[in-house]
């Protein structure tokens, strides 16, 4: 009799594990049926939104320090990494256990900023096509529209899940891989399991709008630090995109994971001017301009081709000054302050559509992290987003998304 292994999920964490099961069983020389169930009519949606549509899926500088829930995460990586060694040796110079799958699978990679790492075809449909090939090249079996709405434990240790269909079909496997969403996930199984329910993180955050409303849709070269009780708790830096609401861009994103009541957000627009050097920049500045413009000049003509004329509006605005009325000594290092800390309050998430993660699901506390499987009920394992694990942008989410795929999917196939 086959053993009957069901990926609940078809997104990037669950075509993995379905791979992945697919070939440890294969390679042991076991009659194994895997099937994936995907409730929506497509399979790897995520995958192909991801990266704006170019699928960022991992990163040249994996460190378990920036997960949250840092131990588990380290020992589930170690975990993965020394099995992928095995697994997929001839993988090529790959830098980690997920490069190695997919160069084994054809998939060509290239490294971007940061080091993060891009189909070499710049399309997450490369990412999507390796992994479906996989599937048919190894017999798994997709099913389309095929919404599990209960995973019902074994009687007995040699007993099979029970998988209660939409629409009243059942179905059953002697394991079970959970690789959809948490609260879909926490929906399903009837095992009692610690379990956060999911917010949304990774993404623009809310601020006092009466300062970045009249900056919406502006984009500025800065850095930004998280503020708590004035000390610096985090620091980006990049590109920040103005909202009405709040800010927005990737290095707003990895604050916002950080983020707690009462925080604020300083911007930083003149990153490359060394601290305590900023006053003695403007006072330089306002000298040659008055050299070249033949007498004194205003607030204005100080900022005019060092910001775009809205933000040195809002700049001089909070500063108290008015962009036509002539320079004056005293305002200068006020002025210099702001332009190195324009201040705002954090006020939470400023769009929860833009969140890229959910922070929450399964405790990993219920979890054996070197092999994904719930502690309680042997041959059910969780994956990816479903566990309460998240990391900043850049290709580490993905990153998790499919390692821990591999790994449940390959012990998935094991029985244990």
């Amino acid at each position: 009799m086959e053993y009957g292994i069901a990926i609940i999920g078809g997104g990037a964490s669950g075509l993995a594990a379905a791979v992945a099961a697919a070939e440890r069983a294969r390679a042991e020389g076991r009659a194994a049926r895997v099937v994936v169930h995907e409730a929506s009519d497509k399979i790897g949606r995520p995958i192909l939104a991801s990266g704006n549509g170019r699928c960022n899926l991992s990163n040249l500088h994996i460190d378990a320090a920036v997960y949250r829930n840092e131990a588990f995460v380290s020992e589930a990586l170690a975990a993965f990494e020394q099995r992928a060694d095995a697994w997929y040796a001839g993988g090529g110079a790959a830098p980690n256990g997920v490069m190695r799958f997919f160069q084994a699978h054809g998939l060509m990679w290239r490294s971007e900023d940061d080091g993060r790492l891009y189909p070499q075809a710049n399309k997450a449909s490369s990412v999507l096509d390796v992994l479906a090939h996989a599937l048919d090249a190894l017999g798994v079996e997709v099913r389309l529209a095929s919404a599990v709405e209960a995973v019902e434990q074994p009687a007995g240790s040699s007993g099979r899940f029970m998988l209660r269909m939409r629409g009243g079909a059942i179905e059953h496997a002697d394991a079970a891989v959970l690789a959809c969403g948490g609260q879909v996930a926490a929906r399903m199984v009837d095992a009692a399991l610690p379990f956060a329910d999911p917010v949304p993180v990774l993404g623009p955050i809310a601020t006092d709008p009466r300062y970045v409303k009249p900056l919406d849709n502006i984009r500025v070269k800065c850095a930004a630090s998280l503020l708590r009780s004035g000390r610096v708790v985090a620091r980006e830096r990049g590109e920040l995109l103005f909202r009405k609401y709040g800010v927005s861009g990737i290095m707003v994103f990895n604050l916002s994971r950080l983020m707690q009541p009462g925080d604020a957000l300083a911007i930083d627009l003149l990153p490359d001017v060394p601290e305590g050097a900023t006053a003695e920049l403007l006072r330089c500045r306002a000298r040659a301009l008055e050299d070249t413009l033949g007498g004194a000049i205003s607030w204005a003509d100080l900022l005019r081709g060092m910001l775009l004329p809205p933000v040195a509006d809002a700049v001089l605005q909070r500063a108290g000054l008015r962009g036509q009325d002539a320079l004056a000594e005293e305002a200068v290092p006020e002025l210099a302050e702001l332009l190195r800390a324009f201040t705002l309050e954090c006020r939470g998430i400023g769009d929860e559509r833009s969140c890229q993660v959910h922070r929450g699901g399964f405790a990993v506390e219920a979890m054996e992290a070197a092999t994904m499987q719930v502690r309680a009920v042997p041959r059910l394992h969780i994956t990816g987003e479903a566990l309460d694990v998240d990391g900043p942008c850049g290709g580490f989410n993905l990153h998790w998304a499919f390692a821990t795929g591999i790994l449940a999917g390959s012990h998935a196939a094991a029985g244990r």
